[in-house]
């Protein structure tokens, strides 16, 4: 038996709030924005709480299952975290208080930068970047005023690895650069003869995912960053991957000049639903002029030990400006330091070791069943081929709606591209033997089925609400409120 839509329970009278009297003088509202009526269910309180709780169960999430969604880091998220971020004095607090009245927000927000820096080995961190994709915005922005500045207009472009993260290429032309796609080797590393063939005097750096979308440190490495820094480019490291590099490896050692961190994905706040996300920007010496702003700063510092330093905000001195209204997504901010806090530094570092061992445990479980195409030891994730030679038909994507029977979320899908059918899994570090275990098993299941009963995965999922949909039509013809479906979508 269908489930009624919550339109189809409405009826005329029914409440689900009562608001209470009026304790303001009322104000006349502006008659172009009034409606004669407005078309909602009328329904009451319960039948909003079912509502919304059956929609809820019908999501998969990392509280209810396994989530090895690779590259995204969808690992279990502490609720510690929560509790911290919803204490009222984080909370309730409004960006425009006096800074005087916020100490702790802005000594928090100091403390995170000097963690930050430290865990990547770098001089400098801004918080303002709001997500990911404008933590690198702001990176090569400030790459490309470093260039600016020195009068060294002809730098034009940005060399990009094959294997890098897709969003790459995209903020490269958002800053105004060409993006060169440098391709990957027999082993999944950059391919160094052309690195080397692409590095002139008309680059301005580049940009290189660590580990890449494969999974894999990049093994000469300190050759490629030699080459780019030899033909005067600067290198910018896309971290959004360092769930697999705490306390193992700090790229600004390494010689990188920038590299944005995805505090969303390594420090346990999984980006479901499109955010919130957040994402830092660390730099060296040369580039800590250009951080976006506001940055904290300690502008009084403490008197004696018993005292606290005074702490402002400012503005860096040759910044790129603002990446966004205020000073980034505050409540990541909470969430980080105390995953941070909890940790410690042996904590972190015990993170990566065991998002790296789990990794390498399924790889090495499932390569005789799947290809994986770059087998050799990975890092926090790996890819595998989502298709069988002696099998017609059936693809990555039949393999991801068959695992959600499983109940298990599917894998990235056909990314990156340069693998055919590609399934980029990460296992994360919060996940146990036993998950994985049945995991592989569950792989197993649907390699073995693929052969014997290959409509299986192609009619894929059966235990959901809704079975497999046109995914090109429904996004093209979004139904994006909770009246009957109509024809056309059924």
């Amino acid at each position: 038996m269908t489930e009624p839509l919550i339109y189809e329970l409405s009826a005329a009278g029914r409440r689900g709030a009562l608001l209470p009297a009026i304790d303001v003088p009322e104000t006349a509202l502006p008659a172009e924005l009034l409606r004669d009526d407005l078309d909602l269910p009328e329904v009451s309180e319960m039948q909003v709480i079912r509502h919304f709780v059956k929609l809820s169960q019908m999501n998969h999430a990392i509280d209810k299952g396994f989530y090895p969604l690779g590259s995204c880091t969808m690992k279990y998220n502490p609720k510690f975290n929560e509790d911290m971020a919803r204490l009222p004095g984080f909370a309730l607090l409004h960006p425009l208080q006096d800074q005087d009245s916020v100490q702790g927000a802005l000594a928090l927000m100091y403390t995170l930068q000097t963690w930050l820096a430290e865990i990547s080995g770098f001089k400098a961190v801004s918080l303002a970047p709001a997500a990911g994709a404008q933590g690198e915005f702001s990176g090569i922005l400030m790459i490309r005023k470093y260039h600016q500045e020195r009068g060294d207009t002809k730098r034009t472009k940005i060399l990009v690895p094959n294997s890098a993260h897709g969003t790459n290429p995209a903020t490269v032309t958002m800053a105004g650069f060409q993006a060169v796609e440098l391709p990957s080797d027999a082993n999944g590393d950059v391919d160094l003869a052309a690195l080397r063939a692409a590095c002139d005097d008309t680059v301005a750096g580049m940009m290189i995912t660590v580990p890449s979308t494969l999974g894999l440190f990049e093994g000469h490495i300190l050759d490629v960053i030699r080459a780019v820094h030899d033909c005067g480019g600067l290198m910018y490291m896309d971290g959004a991957n360092m769930n697999a590099l705490m306390g193992i490896v700090k790229p600004g050692e390494l010689g990188f000049d920038v590299m944005h961190y995805n505090l969303h994905k390594t420090f346990s706040t999984p980006h479901g639903g499109g955010g919130p996300g957040s994402g830092p920007v660390a730099v060296g010496d040369k580039l800590k002029p250009y951080l976006p702003g506001p940055v904290v700063e300690i502008v009084e510092p403490a008197s004696d030990e018993d005292d606290a330093p005074l702490y402002g905000l400012r503005m860096p001195e040759k910044s790129i400006g603002r990446m966004k209204a205020f000073y980034g997504n505050f409540g990541m901010h909470v969430r980080a330091y105390a995953y941070i806090r909890i940790h410690g530094a042996d904590g972190l570092y015990n993170v990566s070791r065991h998002a790296v061992l789990n990794a390498n445990y399924l790889r090495v479980k499932l390569r005789d069943t799947y290809r994986v195409p770059y087998d050799r030891i990975c890092a926090h994730e790996f890819v595998v081929e989502g298709h069988f030679p002696d099998v017609e038909n059936v693809h990555a994507l039949d393999i991801s709606k068959r695992l959600i029977d499983f109940g298990v979320h599917p894998p990235t899908n056909y990314f990156p591209l340069i693998v055919p059918e590609a399934l980029m899994i990460e296992p994360t570090e919060t996940e146990d033997k036993a998950t994985l275990d049945n995991f592989v098993e569950v792989m197993k299941t649907i390699a073995a089925e693929a052969r014997e009963h290959p409509d299986r995965l192609r009619s894929a999922p059966h235990t959901t609400p809704v079975s497999r949909l046109d995914e090109v039509r429904a996004a093209k013809q979004l139904v994006l409120c909770c009246r009957p479906i109509p024809e056309w979508a059924e």
